[in-house]
């Protein structure tokens, strides 16, 4: 039985954090319900955005939100379900007759999860944007890149699915705790501009302790050290270096034939001699080459694998961690099969039957 099995959730279809979210929630065996735009609402626009992942493990409900037939049958479900999930812009959920003092009144131990990219409050909550706006305000998207270019895009994994989704399920998950012993919901106010800061913290942290500069590829963890970061090879492919500590550092010297004294770890004035050098050592050999070189030793060297190429690695085979060329459920619980469940799809009224039906759960298996 998976750890979340018997709670209900209902998903308001989105792009981005909240179908992230619910993905997650669906992995760890809770009961959610995603509803969609019906026909006669609008174009199921979210349809094929990442859906053979993001979608998964939880059932497509097709609903016209301003439909009163519709928003009779929601509210039903609303009044068994143990969290609601969104990510509309702050005000419109309210505007649909969905707002969290609306839906609490109803159900008092319902917890209400929002995510947003500035946030619930603030003189930006109703600005558009897309993650990396958000980030950028957070200070984490300077950091990122080299230093004579703009700062380069992490893709949307710091503030969609960073500091949204995982904010999200994480304050979801304990305001539910919260709800079991106390019978009342709470309100969660995930914003990506909150979360991405919050996982800056620890360079916010060195800064105030004149360990980090506001120069991007110049500190420890940003490419400016020489023995943290990519390295291209003869083949084109790439190398990921990571030999932080003294004695990784020696290992990767001792596999790259540069006697230690030649090569002070720490000696910041030293670093972009140390950088040239690992440039022209790292070119002389194919990735592949390089990885074998460096297998078992303690230099923390292992290829860049492309999207294409990881499914195939043997660790990742071990772990089962693809399924079919895609990303399975993380984490892993003990005594849990390690599986993916795929979507299903219910009509409003199936799934108001569903819900009402005796026992906990019920949709999980319709789901998977």
């Amino acid at each position: 039985m998976q750890p979340l099995h018997g709670l209900r959730i209902i998903e308001f279809d989105g792009l981005g954090p909240v179908t992230f979210a619910g993905m997650m929630l669906a992995d760890m065996g809770a009961e959610v319900l995603r509803l969609t735009r019906s026909e006669s609402a609008a174009p199921a626009v979210f349809d094929q955005v990442g859906g053979s992942v993001l979608h998964r493990g939880r059932a497509a409900v097709p609903v016209n939100l301003k439909n009163p037939a519709d928003q009779a049958r929601i509210l039903t479900l609303i009044d068994g379900a143990d969290a609601v999930i969104e990510g509309y812009r702050p005000g419109v959920m309210e505007r649909l007759g969905f707002g969290p003092e609306v839906l609490q009144a109803r159900n008092p131990a319902l917890v209400f999860g929002r995510v947003t990219g500035w946030g619930q409050t603030g003189p930006l909550a109703q600005a558009v944007g897309h993650d990396l706006n958000y980030i950028g305000l957070s200070g984490v998207l300077h950091a990122m890149g080299d230093a004579d270019r703009p700062p380069t895009p992490p893709l949307n994994l710091v503030g969609d699915y960073g500091g949204g989704a995982m904010m999200l399920v994480v304050g979801v998950l304990a305001a539910l705790i919260e709800a079991r012993t106390t019978g009342r919901g709470r309100v969660v106010d995930a914003a990506m501009t909150d979360g991405a800061a919050l996982l800056g913290g620890i360079f916010q942290a060195f800064r105030g302790q004149g360990m980090w500069n506001d120069r991007r590829g110049a500190n420890l963890l940003d490419g400016g050290a020489p023995f943290y970061r990519c390295y291209a090879c003869r083949d084109g492919g790439f190398v990921a270096v990571a030999a932080l500590e003294p004695r990784f550092y020696a290992a990767l010297l001792q596999g790259l034939e540069i006697p230690s004294e030649a090569a002070p770890q720490y000696d910041m004035a030293a670093w972009p001699a140390m950088h040239a050098r690992f440039v022209d050592l790292f070119a002389r050999r194919d990735r592949d080459d390089w990885a074998n070189h460096f297998a078992g030793t303690e230099a923390c060297v292992t290829p860049v694998l492309s999207l294409a190429e990881a499914p195939d690695h043997p660790h990742n085979r071990a772990r089962g961690a693809f399924d079919h060329g895609l990303p399975g459920p993380a984490p892993r619980f003990d005594g849990v099969a390690h599986k993916t469940r795929h979507s299903s799809a219910l009509r409003l009224e199936e799934a108001v039957a569903l819900w009402s039906a005796e026992g906990p759960a019920r949709g999980s298996e319709q789901a998977g």
